[in-house]
């Protein structure tokens, strides 16, 4: 939903449309009019766990107020809004499953307000929840340090604890807080954006939410501060909310998640918490645990409502993230427009499958390098087939495709001598799931299959089997197209190595023919969003991405990830004024404390671009949101962008310049002080033709036209092109097959609103 600003005195009412009808008075009396009701917390149609807050808009002349839902009288449930005269806040609780109706007036003629509510355990709209799943409660460790204890049911049910935690004056971690009535000696305090100085007392609730574990944060004394309501908020919440996301993604299924991916009470969360905004997250915002971007949307969507439910409506919301955490913010933050109102991430990918499709042509590369290489291709060939850097970054990228691999134990041939990204991994399972759980072609053939592709199946669709569908497709790539036509490969081994390049069975297994996508996996991916569209919520809302890393070479964390995701953007919504991007910082090598020459510099580079941003950010989200003027959204994100908020780079220095400069896909031969410095390198399909969007997961095809290349084949050898590409080769101009807009608030079921496509039906 958008954010209200309390401080705003006009609002839109988007959420649902109220038919108000007035009541007409005689000649001597004024008209009643009904009032307007709106759902603060969530969507009429998306409410969850038995509670909504609704705002009453009171017309200007009213008698006493009649709010009946599903005909019991809940009346002194609505309190005057402190923040908007002439508006009242209530809290509903106790809403049956399915269709709730309110019912109010005030001396005048009804408005009715229907609310569809769903059970706190989910699911609203991604679909039957995926089985088997593994409770993890009994692991999952509380702010005092005591664990949380067992699920009571099978959906990871668990009582909601609250506790206290203080900041010290003596500095350090967060303490439990000895005693709710009386604060210690050493408490400290803290003074927030909003200019509230407080104690440092944070309020930790942990609870179970659509089978995932929900944290969320936030400063309130419960000294002296009235307990949190919507009317009462805590007095150190700055009235703003910052939405945090993990990292990763393979192993990350069939498990509810025994931690949070980023806490939201330490390191800069604990930071932000004392500037007095709020946190929160759930252990299904974690790609590790759950490498599902549906189920992170519908939890996201689920958690903000209860925060709102909880402690009143905030002026904003924002969206962190690194890595899998920035795919998740993105890809939420798009698919579920409202949510958030911005996103400020790093190490940045467009989404999880850019990652594994790319991963799986790098693999196909390594095979035929090391194992059908009939024409002498070296390796320093094959790297520039690939579009990486080096063989070291190709190998990194290409290990990635254990996530799509089902066969537990299978080893590769993909070298990792000085790899930060490690071994390839197929059939990856966190160790909770047992054995028994785990699927095996032979012992086990209805286990859970450990995939991208398999986690997702409420989008992709199920084969007989029951095996998750595959959107990879790779007829009509020409691999290494760009390498044949600057003379790098000559066209024998252009030839040969698409005659033998292959593909993949489900299962995983190297095929000689190449890999035809099912085309309903492939338009649910644009549909879902899990392929990142961008003309959701991105196209509206500041996107502000920071490099933070920077390392060509290693861990797959690359440049073109964050061009993909600009590329997007600007394809759909015809510019990308919204979206920012600074580039510099550490490298991986020292993440993982490898001293090499520069090592300061980046770490230097790295805190001013952190520090610099984040202000920046929060700059250009308070301008645009303080915005109470009749402009579209996009045109407020526009007009209020802070001077400040303009791509560049930064210097390699111990005290970092900033340099404002456009950034561009290029490598150091091109122009710009920035390409010098953090040159980009890229990925298999852009050396065949594709654009650094890599948004076609299939590419329609078009005849071969002896035009695309700068070589002449012989009879023979066109003979044996037509051969390879009998259907044609990819016509990258054009839409990819099954290429749509993303739908938002897309359901998979149950929910019948926006429903695009039902897993258990035929």
């Amino acid at each position: 939903m958008k954010n209200l600003n309390p401080k705003s005195v006009t609002w839109v009412l988007s959420l649902c449309t109220c038919a108000v009808i007035t009541a007409c008075g005689g000649s001597d009396s004024p008209a009643i009019n009904a009032p307007s009701l709106q759902v603060l917390s969530s969507k009429p149609e998306f409410v969850s766990g038995g509670d909504a807050l609704i705002d009453i808009a009171l017309p200007p002349v009213h008698e006493t107020l009649s709010a009946k839902l599903n005909g019991a009288d809940v009346s002194a449930l609505f309190k005057v809004d402190p923040l908007r005269p002439g508006h009242l806040l209530g809290r509903l609780t106790g809403l049956s499953t399915g269709d709730n109706t309110l019912t109010v007036n005030v001396g005048g003629p009804d408005s009715k307000l229907v609310l569809t509510n769903y059970p706190i355990s989910g699911p609203i709209l991604s679909g039957p929840q995926i089985s088997p799943y593994n409770c993890q409660t009994e692991a999952f460790l509380l702010p005092d340090g005591t664990l949380l204890g067992k699920a009571s049911d099978v959906k990871c049910s668990v009582s909601t604890k609250v506790q206290y935690l203080y900041q010290s004056t003596a500095g350090g971690a967060l303490k439990p807080l000895p005693s709710t009535t009386s604060l210690p000696g050493d408490v400290a305090t803290t003074t927030t954006t909003a200019g509230a100085t407080v104690p440092f007392v944070v309020r930790v609730e942990t609870g179970s939410m659509n089978r995932g574990i929900y944290q969320n944060a936030i400063l309130h004394d419960p000294t002296k501060d009235a307990a949190p309501s919507p009317t009462t908020p805590p007095k150190g919440w700055n009235r703003k909310l910052i939405a945090v996301h993990g990292t990763g993604c393979a192993g990350g299924w069939y498990i509810q998640g025994a931690a949070m991916g980023v806490s939201p009470y330490t390191g800069t969360n604990l930071k932000r918490l004392g500037e007095g905004y709020a946190v929160f997250t759930n252990t299904l915002n974690h790609p590790t645990n759950s490498c599902n971007a549906t189920v992170a949307g519908e939890t996201t969507m689920m958690g903000k409502e209860h925060f709102i439910e909880t402690f009143g409506v905030p002026t904003y919301t924002v969206s962190v993230g690194t890595s899998g955490g920035a795919y998740t913010s993105l890809q939420v933050g798009d698919a579920f427009p409202g949510l958030f109102d911005g996103v400020y991430i790093d190490a940045t990918f467009p989404d999880a499958l850019a990652i594994a499709m790319s991963a799986m042509d790098g693999k196909l590369l390594n095979r035929y390098l090391t194992g059908n290489n009939n024409s002498a291709i070296t390796d320093a060939q094959m790297v520039k087939v690939s579009g990486h850097k080096s063989a070291r970054a190709w190998y990194d990228l290409a290990v990635q495709s254990g996530r799509t691999d089902p066969v537990s134990g299978r080893t590769e041939t993909i070298p990792v001598a000085g790899s930060f990204g490690g071994a390839y991994a197929a059939g990856l399972f966190n160790a909770a799931v047992p054995a028994s759980q785990r699927w095996n072609a032979s012992t086990n053939p209805t286990g859970a299959r450990a995939t991208v592709f398999d986690v997702n199946r409420n989008v992709f669709g199920v084969d007989a089997s029951g095996y998750g569908l595959r959107p990879f497709d790779n007829v009509g790539v020409q691999y290494g197209l760009a390498q044949l036509n600057d003379g790098t490969l000559s066209k024998d081994q252009f030839l040969d190595l698409n005659e033998k390049i292959g593909g993949y069975d489900r299962d995983g297994n190297y095929t000689s023919s190449r890999t035809i996508g099912d085309a309903g996996a492939i338009a649910r991916a644009y549909q879902s969003g899990l392929m990142l569209g961008g003309n959701g919520g991105l196209a509206s809302i500041p996107v502000f991405d920071t490099s933070n890393f920077y390392d060509e070479d290693n861990f797959y964390h690359y440049q073109w990830f964050h061009f993909a995701v600009r590329e997007r953007l600007r394809k759909v919504n015809g510019d990308v004024s919204n979206h920012v991007m600074w580039r510099g910082g550490v490298s991986f090598a020292d993440l993982f404390g490898v001293v090499t020459p520069g090592r300061t510099e980046r770490a230097a580079v790295s805190a001013k671009s952190s520090a610099d941003g984040w202000a920046a950010f929060v700059q250009w989200i308070d301008a645009y949101t303080a915005d109470t003027s009749t402009k579209t959204q996009k045109d407020k994100v526009i007009v209020n962008k802070p001077a400040q908020a303009v791509d560049g780079c930064f210097t390699q220095s111990t005290t970092p310049q900033f340099l404002a400069e456009t950034q561009t896909p290029a490598t150091s031969g091109a122009a710009g002080s920035c390409n010098a410095i953090y040159p980009t390198w890229t990925y298999p399909r852009a050396q065949a033709g594709a654009s650094i969007a890599a948004d076609k997961l299939k590419c329609q095809l078009k005849p071969i036209q002896t035009k695309d290349y700068n070589v002449t084949f012989t009879t023979a050898e066109m003979a044996r092109l037509s051969a390879i590409f009998a259907g044609g080769v990819c016509d990258w101009s054009k839409n990819g097959v099954g290429q749509s807009s993303m739908v938002p608030y897309a359901s998979f079921g149950p929910s019948p609103v926006n429903l695009v496509f039902d897993v258990t039906k035929p």
